[in-house]
């Protein structure tokens, strides 16, 4: 059986989508780029949100992403399931582990999604204490554009947190970048 134009179609939309998480993660990756363990965790704003909090709940997103694709999530998660420091970098933490786990993370979130046949696949989330109590499920599609979401959204907090901690601009950092060839560099 060939290949069809609906089978062609899909693929480089999935290629697209992916490219846009991809460019985000790079793009929230700049802005932790040479950043101190004490640095990442140091909240510059009146929130909780720290650099090193922030790159462990986007890695942790996707995780749980990835599990509701590929039908591992558990069907209802409690309060007490939740990890009151998932979205803080805690002392034995450092951000280069932390950084290593959310490209680990992304890694095999982007391999799944790959490998996934359909994007209009319909898969059930999880039921959180804050979902409607009726079923919601989502096409792998709109997952992957959540987690796009996600990451957009925490960049937005990650770059007034930089900000704030030593005057560092993620576009300014984006375009050193750029004229080093494009590599995120330093710690990150």
């Amino acid at each position: 059986m060939g290949t069809t134009n609906a089978d062609a179609s899909q693929a480089v939309e999935r290629e697209d989508l992916l490219a846009i998480v991809a460019d985000q993660r790079t793009n929230f990756l700049y802005t932790v780029a040479d950043v101190t363990d004490e640095q990442a965790g140091r909240a510059t704003t009146v929130s909780e949100l720290t650099l090193g909090g922030l790159v462990k709940h986007l890695g942790e997103v996707q995780r749980t992403w990835l599990a509701v694709v590929d039908g591992t999530a558990p069907a209802k998660v409690e309060w007490t399931d939740l990890d009151p420091d998932g979205n803080r970098m805690t002392g034995g933490e450092t951000l280069a582990g932390l950084v290593d786990a959310f490209r680990a993370a992304a890694a095999e979130f982007d391999r799944t999604v790959r490998q996934e046949p359909d994007l209009g696949r319909l898969v059930t989330l999880p039921q959180y204490p804050w979902s409607p109590p009726e079923p919601i499920a989502w096409t792998v599609r709109h997952v992957l554009l959540h987690v796009f979401r996600e990451i957009a959204h925490h960049s937005g907090h990650a770059d007034i947190i930089r900000e704030a901690l030593d005057g560092s601009s993620t576009t300014t950092r984006m375009a050193e970048a750029a004229s080093r060839g494009g590599d995120v560099g330093g710690d990150a």
